[in-house]
């Protein structure tokens, strides 16, 4: 009985540290993309512009398997969302109905285009409500987020054990046309 109690406890914790080791990487990859990404692209002029970052980080280092972390996702979501944001507030101005086509028609192209990433989400509505110009789908967007890649890319090639980031390039984001409200 005795040895079967001191085995359970070593195995606890063995997979405390093994998981501890695992938190502290991801975390420790997580602050040094959004920090590059950051500084990089000078927040402290248009801060808001970089807000969906922080979730990207999240799926990058925190759900690197995940078809939203994936390029496809990732590129296509903020590209595609940024871009729409700043078609609406050129077209339209800066009011209600506005930011919710934006949010809509965004909604709409990532499902279509199976490009959803979450965070970029976001977009449409900092593009509007920054009166957001072309310039700024280059830079800070399509910058910052290939900061944000490169570090994830460069990270989980650097710590052992790590999955490689991506882990399927061109992968579909929802794989399939089953959004999550529908019956098959």
């Amino acid at each position: 009985m005795r040895c079967a109690a001191g085995y359970i406890l070593r195995s606890m914790l063995s997979r405390f540290a093994r998981d501890t080791g695992r938190l502290a990487s991801c975390a420790a990859g997580s602050a040094v993309g959004i920090g590059l990404a950051l500084w990089l692209a000078d927040p402290p002029t248009s801060p808001l512009l970089l807000a969906s970052l922080g979730g990207s980080a999240v799926f990058l280092f925190g759900m690197t398997r995940a078809p939203a972390a994936q390029p496809r996702a990732l590129f296509g979501g903020h590209l595609g969302g940024a871009l729409i944001g700043i078609a609406c507030y050129q077209l339209f101005g800066d009011v209600l109905w506005v930011y919710i086509l934006a949010v809509v028609l965004t909604l709409v192209f990532m499902l279509l285009t199976k490009t959803v990433h979450p965070p970029a989400g976001a977009n449409p509505l900092i593009m509007v409500h920054l009166h957001a110009g072309i310039a700024a789908l280059w830079e800070p967007v399509m910058f910052a987020v290939l900061i944000l890649a490169v570090v994830a890319a460069a990270w989980s090639r650097l710590v052992p054990g790590m999955v490689h980031w991506p882990a399927r390039w061109m992968e579909r984001s929802p794989p399939t046309s089953f959004w999550g409200g529908w019956d098959e």
